[in-house]
């Protein structure tokens, strides 16, 4: 069946209908990755974004559910420009078009990614519809303007305290939309993490059985997390060690007196360099948000730039001078993507166990 994508600018473009036949308007943002479309797919990072797949063959090697980044897949839409009719992998234990119809996220294949990809370059990030009938294209137009995104980290945050592994470090993370990798990534290092809502008070993390905190990624606006940033304020005062990845390290800096601002396209794919400035070397790091932190709004008294992004000079780190925080707008996790920055868990786990 054909369907369309219409932008908030009246650009059309016409694929073929895959997935679950749905009209849905979402954020319609672009991915660079080759690789790791599962992880993309069910990174809650994606809530209220459907995402261009800018590599032109997407399912060549199927997909097991032991890969996902959540429970549930987040993204509310996928276009491509091909679906692999057979994929190969001895790991595959389901194709992608049925991946997407169990859990019923819409998408069009053929579509012209490149040009689309080129015009959300151009022009920004814009809101679009996926749908099967444009014969009223201007009330299209104008629903697709209407429709406000909101309360995405109330969505995608867990509603309970649950806790993995059994480490002999006790880490408290709260959940604005945590990868699985990021607790992996801190299981493999012989921590017990705890993770917590969006919303719990800062006196829970506080406990003293927990001997450092994480402050998780998660989707949209990190101004819209008002209550989050009440408790991050309490969370800096304290002299807990806290390490913030994407979102918060976003909201860490709003709750120091930054200020955060969108990006025109954003940053997502695994292939953008940062320079850590105290050592100099450059890695390359895997990255999905569209919000930065203005670093003119940085008050040098309180922290310091340790990263920077190489492609466009934008915040990708700060080091907070008179506490233990540390604090990336990358993802150290990286999944997917490679793992050049994973030593910042290394780094964030020293200043925990107190190790020189």
């Amino acid at each position: 069946m054909e369907g369309y994508l219409v932008l908030e600018d009246g650009s059309t473009f016409c694929g073929k209908r895959i997935g679950y036949d749905k009209d849905t308007i979402c954020e319609i943002v672009f991915n660079t990755s080759m690789t790791g479309y599962l992880e993309i797919f069910t990174d809650p990072s994606y809530a209220g974004q459907g995402v261009v797949m800018t590599y032109p063959l997407i399912g060549n090697y199927g997909l097991t559910k032991e890969d996902q980044e959540s429970k549930k897949p987040w993204v509310e839409a996928v276009f491509v420009h091909e679906i692999a009719e057979m994929e190969s992998n001895f790991r595959s234990k389901m194709h992608v078009l049925d991946f997407l119809k169990e859990y019923q996220i819409p998408g069009l294949e053929g579509i012209n990614t490149r040009k689309l990809t080129k015009l959300l370059r151009t022009n920004g990030t814009m809101k679009g519809k996926i749908t099967n009938d444009i014969s009223n294209i201007n009330k299209i137009i104008e629903e697709i303007k209407n429709y406000e995104i909101s309360n995405l980290v109330e969505k995608v945050s867990s509603n309970e305290h649950t806790t993995y592994g059994d480490g002999q470090t006790k880490i408290a993370l709260l959940d604005f939309g945590a990868k699985q990798n990021i607790i992996n990534s801190l299981i493999k290092r012989n921590c017990e993490v705890t993770v917590f809502p969006q919303n719990t008070h800062y006196s829970k993390l506080l406990d003293d059985k927990f001997e450092g905190i994480v402050l998780s990624n998660g989707p949209g606006n990190p101004e819209d997390c008002k209550i989050a940033i009440e408790n991050i304020k309490k969370l800096y005062e304290s002299n807990k060690p806290i390490l913030g990845i994407c979102l918060g390290h976003q909201l860490m800096g709003l709750a120091t007196g930054a200020k955060t601002c969108r990006l025109k396209y954003g940053h997502r794919g695994p292939n953008h360099p940062v320079k850590d400035l105290k050592t100099g070397r450059v890695c390359i790091t895997s990255q999905n948000h569209g919000y930065v932190i203005q670093e003119e709004s940085i008050d040098n008294n309180i922290a310091e730039i340790s990263h920077i992004n190489i492609n466009d000079g934008t915040v990708e780190g700060l080091r907070y001078k008179k506490k233990e925080i540390l604090t990336v707008q990358y993802h150290p996790e990286a999944c997917p993507g490679p793992e050049d920055s994973s030593y910042i868990f290394d780094d964030f786990l020293k200043v925990v166990r107190k190790e020189k």
